[in-house]
């Protein structure tokens, strides 16, 4: 494909909620920007897609409401291991919409906005020269960019690589399946975590009442039992609950989507003078729920902050102050949930105080005196009412 625009002002890497987020707020601050997207059209991806009051308000600001999409609604949270489950209420209501519909419902808003959009466009690496930057596609072509945000999600972009997480030894799997009409009813309303030998995994309806069950398991482990088929007959072996649910489903997919490695725990530090959103920026556990709202934050505090004439390494510096406190606790958990001993000892705490797991949800959210509140979105388009 052949791009006759060769320098821009804005350039953002990646169509994820992250980069479609910085996309409409430059835009509507009247900047001109081009977003490029890897993939052609819309498509799933390695994620639990949990949205949680937070992400909800920032869709909202964008002009999309995830009720209108087909989203379904999360009131209760059951985690189980072994024989043993505990059950308890969310300390909010929450949804749950597939990346495919979401992240091309974002597309079509940064389209609207007037940013122009690549499709099935990816950057190969991304080079510093003369004070900006030079992305090398993989259509033969480069863009010139005077500034560029980097929204590439768990893909590093060559030049730009992460440091590790904290945690960076699992391998993800998602698998959507249909459920037996008797699971269906158990499901509805309710996100359900998993924990097993060596890994945990999480369990929601999305629209079409599709079930999606995601799941990290470390690498040691997955190399031992063989591969996926052998590994999810291991979980439903050591879950009873998880095996009941599945009893009956069929897949829909021959084989599952996978993603390695993930650095949980990952907060950026230095940048290179390059914005970087979502996973970029910050890759927290995924049974806390908040990898797409974290994602929507740090894309509106990074289009703030620029727009307010702020430096990378400010932005940097200011997320990573609103987001230690619940990725260390996100992580620590995380960690000790892929151990024997660990799961042993959160089933112990849980039955002692359900409690803990509505504290736990709350404590690994994002500060509510950090979210972003006010946007140059809502005057450049009027928003869905708020309805979760």
């Amino acid at each position: 494909m052949s791009i006759a625009l060769r320098s821009v002002d804005h350039l953002v890497i990646g169509g994820g909620p992250a980069g479609a987020m910085v996309a409409l707020r430059l835009a509507a601050a009247g900047r001109n920007g081009v977003l490029i997207e890897r993939e052609s059209g819309p498509h799933h991806k390695v994620c639990g897609e949990f949205l949680s009051p937070e992400a909800i308000d920032y869709l909202r600001q964008a002009g999309i409401n995830p009720l209108d999409l087909g989203a379904t609604v999360i009131n209760k949270l059951r985690l189980s291991a072994g024989n043993h489950h505990i059950a308890a209420p969310l300390p909010f209501q929450a949804l749950s919409l597939s990346r495919r519909v979401l992240d091309d419902a974002l597309l079509e808003r940064v389209e609207e906005s007037g940013c122009r959009v690549l499709r099935g466009t990816a950057a190969e690496s991304l080079t510093p020269e003369d004070n900006q930057w030079i992305a090398s596609l993989s259509s033969g072509d480069s863009l010139r960019a005077s500034n560029v945000f980097l929204a590439t999600g768990k893909h590093d972009l060559r030049g730009l690589p992460r440091s590790p997480g904290k945690q960076s030894d699992l391998v993800g799997f998602k698998m959507l399946w249909h459920l037996a009409a008797a699971q269906l009813r158990a499901l509805r309303d309710c996100m359900e975590l998993y924990l097993f030998p060596a890994g945990y995994g999480g369990l929601s309806l999305i629209e079409g009442d599709i079930a999606n069950l995601c799941l990290v398991v470390r690498r040691r482990k997955l190399r031992s039992v063989g591969g996926w088929p052998q590994l999810l007959a291991l979980i439903q072996r050591s879950n009873r609950h998880l095996r009941q649910i599945l009893d009956g489903a069929a897949p829909l997919w021959p084989r599952p989507l996978a993603v390695s490695p993930i650095p949980y725990g990952y907060l950026v530090r230095e940048s290179a003078g390059v914005w970087c959103v979502g996973d970029q920026a910050a890759v927290i556990p995924s049974f806390t729920g908040d990898g797409i709202s974290i994602a929507l934050h740090s894309a509106a505090l990074a289009a703030q902050m620029f727009l307010a004439g702020g430096k990378p390494a400010d932005y940097n510096r200011t997320l990573r102050a609103q987001l230690t406190r619940p990725m260390t606790l996100a992580t620590s958990l995380s960690l000790a949930a892929v151990t024997a001993a660990g799961r042993t000892a959160a089933l112990a705490a849980l039955s002692l105080a359900p409690d803990a797991m509505r504290w736990v949800a709350a404590s690994t959210r994002i500060p509510q005196s950090s979210l972003v509140s006010e946007s140059p979105l809502q005057a450049a388009a009027p928003a869905s009412p708020q309805s979760a």
